[in-house]
C-alpha cells in the first residue's frame, strides 16, 4: 500500500468518476484505474461499484475511505509542521470565488499574496456557493468567498464581509423606484430576473418566500449580477440582488425587500488549513475589510 494509491482512492470516492479523478490528480485515466485496481488486490476487497453510471464506494470501499482521509490530512500536517518549524510559506492553495467576483479588495488581496509568498501555488474556482460549502466541509477547498442565508457548517471557520437584505433593482423611471420598501408578494406580479440556485441571493429568496408564504420564480437565473443589471436597464424586468451588487449603479435604484432573511457574504477556510491557507486568509482579510461581525 502506497501513499499515492490512498489518495487516487479518495479522489474517486470524491468525484464519482475515473476519468474526473485522473483530471484532477493529473495523471492518465488507466494509471488510476491500474493503482485502484491494485489496492483492492491487496486489500482483498473490491472498494468501488463500477456498474452504475457514477462510481460508488463498496460498503468496504467506505470503511477504507475513513481511514484513507485521516492519511492524508496526517500527511498535510507533518508537511505543514515542517514548514512552520521553518518560518516557511509554501505549499498549493485552493481558493473559491464566487462567480465574476469583484468585490472590492479581492483582486489586490490575491495580488498581494502572490508577492508576499511566491513559492505558493494557487489554483482559482469560480462556482456557486453551495458547491463550495460542500467543498471546503470536504476538504476539495481550502479557502472561499461564498455567499450564505444559513449558518455555515460549523467545521467551517469564517469572517462576514458583508451582511445585507435582498433588494429589487429597477430603473429610476420605474413606479416603484420611490419607495423605502416593497414586499417580496409584490414580485410576484412582474418579471424577476435573479441568480440560479445555489447562491446566496437565491437562499436568502426561499427563506423569504417561506416565511413571507410568497411565491416568487425568477423567470431568468444569470451568472453575473453584470448580466441581471444589465437586463434590467434594458426594462427585461425586476432584478432581485442585494444593494451591494448594484453597486450605485447610475439609472438604477435597489428597495430592500421588507422583511428579508439577509444574504451573507463571508471568507470561509476549511477545518485544519494548511499555513499557506492560513497566510491567505490574514492578506484577504486585511484587504477586504470586514463590514460586520466575524466568527
Amino acid at each position: 500500500m502506497e501513499l499515492h494509491q490512498l489518495r487516487y482512492l479518495v479522489a474517486v470516492a470524491d468525484r464519482g468518476s475515473f476519468t474526473a479523478a485522473a483530471a484532477e490528480l493529473n495523471v492518465s485515466q488507466s494509471g488510476v484505474s491500474a493503482q485502484i485496481a491494485k489496492l483492492e488486490r491487496e486489500l482483498g476487497h473490491r472498494l468501488f461499484d463500477r456498474s452504475g453510471r457514477t462510481v460508488t464506494p463498496t460498503a468496504a470501499g467506505a470503511a477504507v475511505l475513513r481511514h484513507a482521509r485521516a492519511v492524508q490530512g496526517s500527511v498535510q500536517a507533518i508537511a505543514t509542521t515542517a514548514d512552520e518549524l521553518s518560518g516557511l510559506v509554501r505549499g498549493h492553495v485552493r481558493l473559491g470565488t464566487v462567480i465574476g467576483c469583484t468585490i472590492p479588495g479581492y483582486l489586490r488581496g490575491f495580488a498581494d499574496f502572490r508577492l508576499a509568498h511566491p513559492e505558493v501555488s494557487v489554483a482559482v474556482t469560480e462556482a456557486n456557493s453551495d458547491e463550495m460549502i460542500a467543498d471546503l466541509a470536504r476538504g476539495r477547498l481550502d479557502v472561499a468567498i461564498v455567499a450564505h442565508a444559513d449558518p455555515l457548517p460549523p467545521t467551517i471557520t469564517h469572517t462576514t464581509l458583508i451582511r445585507e437584505p435582498l433588494a429589487a433593482v429597477v430603473p429610476t423611471d420605474h413606479p416603484w423606484a420611490g419607495r423605502d420598501r416593497i414586499a417580496l408578494a409584490r414580485l410576484a406580479e412582474v418579471t424577476v430576473l435573479s441568480l440560479p440556485d445555489g447562491t446566496g441571493v437565491r437562499a436568502a429568496l426561499a427563506a423569504t418566500a417561506v416565511a413571507e408564504r410568497a411565491t416568487v420564480t425568477p423567470a431568468v437565473a444569470a451568472y453575473s449580477p453584470e448580466t441581471v443589471l444589465a437586463l434590467t436597464e434594458l426594462g427585461g424586468g425586476v432584478g432581485l440582488l442585494t444593494a451591494s451588487m448594484a453597486g450605485g449603479r447610475d439609472g438604477l435604484v435597489a428597495i430592500p425587500i421588507a422583511q428579508s432573511r439577509p444574504t451573507v457574504l463571508s471568507l470561509a477556510c476549511r477545518a485544519d488549513p494548511s499555513a499557506a491557507a492560513r497566510a491567505m486568509v490574514a492578506v484577504l482579510t486585511e484587504r477586504l475589510r470586514p463590514t460586520a461581525g466575524s466568527r
